[in-house]
């Protein structure tokens, strides 16, 4: 493949992820704030951009992979990046950010003849690297076709349309990211019950992830949390969880849906935070 990609966000998963385009034969102009972390990509071939817009490809897609909305909004408000992208674009936004904030750069995007896909990911970056990630999309039908062989690429092992409204794959990942939170707190607070009894987590853990709960997040979660001698709090220390917890209570919030779980967790979250 000779098609240029812009690409703009190194971090731990985005990193793996450009490798693995780099690997599948595409081109990349790269763009992250520290510049170091784009040296692995550059000595493959990639050419590193002096800001956000020098990444783009005119006509052609650039993937944002970066912490949050006002991160996204910041890129696509910088100077020159929409007027670049132009008519024929398509941004990969791959973010986890409120649908809300989708669906006002889309309109943005629409203005300047672009299209805006929203292509959160379900995957830490060892899936990434094992080829192993899930990802939901939505958007306008042919930017999601452009686009669907790029995610191919970047080691998604599952891909998911939901349809052409923008937002419904960022609701995917809001959902779907609660649920994890909800499942980690869940399977912490009830091993350590089963430890403080003198019950071995680790033997709880594989009885029921090998029957009753039989599911990924199940099963990998529940072997760091019951790993070695201690209960290991996989989130207390992670801003991650927390901020998506947030973005789930904003955007039921706009809908008057009650989220008292929701609600516990980012209490849980704030205390542990609190007191680290």
């Amino acid at each position: 493949m000779s098609e240029t990609i812009g690409f703009i966000g190194l971090g731990h998963l985005g990193l793996p992820i450009a490798a693995n385009l780099l690997k599948a034969g595409y081109a990349l102009r790269v763009y992250n704030r520290t510049a170091g972390k784009a040296e692995p990509l550059v000595a493959q071939g990639a050419q590193l951009a002096a800001r956000p817009a020098e990444a783009v490809p005119t006509g052609g897609m650039v993937v944002t992979l970066v912490w949050d909305d006002a991160a996204v909004e910041s890129v696509v408000m910088s100077d020159g990046f929409l007027e670049r992208l132009g008519p024929g674009g398509v941004h990969v936004a791959m973010s986890t950010v409120l649908p809300e904030t989708s669906k006002k750069l889309a309109t943005l995007h629409a203005q300047h003849g672009s299209a805006y896909v929203d292509a959160p990911i379900f995957g830490r970056p060892e899936a990434a690297v094992a080829r192993q990630l899930w990802i939901p999309f939505s958007g306008a039908s042919p930017a999601k076709e452009r686009v669907r062989p790029l995610l191919q690429a970047m080691g998604a092992q599952g891909i998911f349309d939901l349809g052409e409204e923008v937002g419904a794959g960022n609701m995917v990942k809001l959902v779907g990211n609660f649920l994890i939170s909800s499942a980690g707190y869940s399977m912490r607070e009830a091993l350590r019950v089963a430890q403080n009894n003198g019950v071995d987590p680790k033997a709880v853990i594989d009885m029921l992830t090998s029957t009753l709960f039989a599911a990924p997040i199940y099963q990998s979660y529940g072997k760091r949390i019951a790993g070695g001698t201690q209960i290991i709090a996989p989130f207390s220390q992670n801003a991650i969880p927390r901020k998506d917890v947030g973005l789930l209570q904003q955007t039921a919030q706009q809908v008057q849906a009650p989220t008292p779980i929701a609600h516990l967790l980012a209490d849980l979250m704030s205390s542990e935070e609190a007191r680290a």
